[in-house]
């Protein structure tokens, strides 16, 4: 189970929750759309919540957007 509170995006102090919300309402479907957009900054800075996770755990924006596409989020 995935804890919605943690911690994604270290840079810019953003839970999984806050980053989930911002894709479902902007109907965001690809990484490339979720860091051009302007209504929240997301893995703009030190970039590894992009693909491997800050921690290196796996939990990163391509597993958010995976999971968001699947509905399991």
């Amino acid at each position: 189970m995935i804890d919605r509170n943690r911690t994604l995006c270290y840079c810019n102090d953003l839970s999984i929750e806050e980053i989930v919300t911002c894709i479902k309402e902007n109907r965001i479907a690809t990484l490339e759309e979720l860091l051009e957009q302007n209504h929240r900054p997301v893995g703009d800075k030190c970039e590894l919540c992009r693909e491997e996770g800050y921690h290196n755990d796996g939990y990163s924006l391509v597993m958010l957007l995976a999971l968001v596409k699947q509905k399991r989020l």
